[in-house]
């Protein structure tokens, strides 16, 4: 076999693996995402079904607007949002990439300010404190810049500057996913209630996030920057 021969069917099995890869970081995601999902879908279905009042879902039976709005637009942007990540769907497949995108930018800017409006005004359950709203209103308050932001750039057609603020926005929404999985053995090691503890490993979650955020974005405008 020549070497021009070995160069091409080298890149023709790379260019066969190559889809396979690109759905790796959105099943991801969708996984990750499944875990705020399946717990919004049991808090819709305690609200529909005449769940008795406890300390822990008084304030949803009291005022459950806000609460399913954030449910079900954070359901459609984290699960739709990963989809955003196939690097084909960006490049080839750019009328269907916009077409997600109109549809993930009012489900986004829904879900950061439902979940501002209940840290704002919802009373607090046992275990979360004054930090820990203090952390969510930071943080949602970040989400709603990023996705301004992220609307400003495409208008500006600098595409490499609104993925990146679309990138970080999506981070911050997929952080309840990340949250569950810190607060296993937070739970282990503290009290479920511990507000503190609680507040530390909420917020760890939200960084975490935005750290491999800052990483992909990074990655990505090497490409493009050579």
């Amino acid at each position: 076999m020549t070497k021009s021969t070995a160069t091409v069917a080298s890149a023709r099995g790379t260019q066969t693996k190559r889809p396979q890869r690109q759905w790796l970081a959105p099943a991801g995601l969708i996984l990750l995402s499944l875990i705020p999902v399946l717990a919004g879908a049991a808090r819709l279905t305690e609200l529909t079904g005449g769940a008795v009042a406890t300390p822990q879902n008084a304030r949803f039976l009291d005022s459950p607007v806000p609460v399913v709005t954030h449910i079900v637009s954070v359901t459609v942007y984290s699960l739709l949002g990963a989809v955003q990540f196939v690097p084909a769907l960006r490049r080839r497949a750019s009328g269907w990439h916009r077409i997600i995108g109109r549809i993930l930018i009012p489900a986004g800017l829904l879900a950061a300010l439902s979940g501002l409006w209940m840290a704002a005004f919802y009373p607090h359950p046992p275990g979360d404190g004054t930090l820990l709203m203090v952390l969510r209103l930071v943080f949602g308050s970040a989400m709603v810049a990023s996705i301004a932001l992220g609307i400003r750039e495409i208008v500006r057609r600098d595409f490499i500057r609104h993925s990146a603020w679309m990138t970080r926005a999506y981070a911050i929404a997929v952080a309840a996913g990340t949250q569950a999985l810190l607060l296993i053995p937070a739970s282990v090691i503290f009290d479920s209630t511990n507000e503190l503890s609680r507040a530390i490993f909420m917020g760890a979650a939200w960084v975490i996030n935005l750290l491999i955020a800052e990483h992909v974005i990074r990655r990505r405008a090497r490409p493009a920057g050579r």
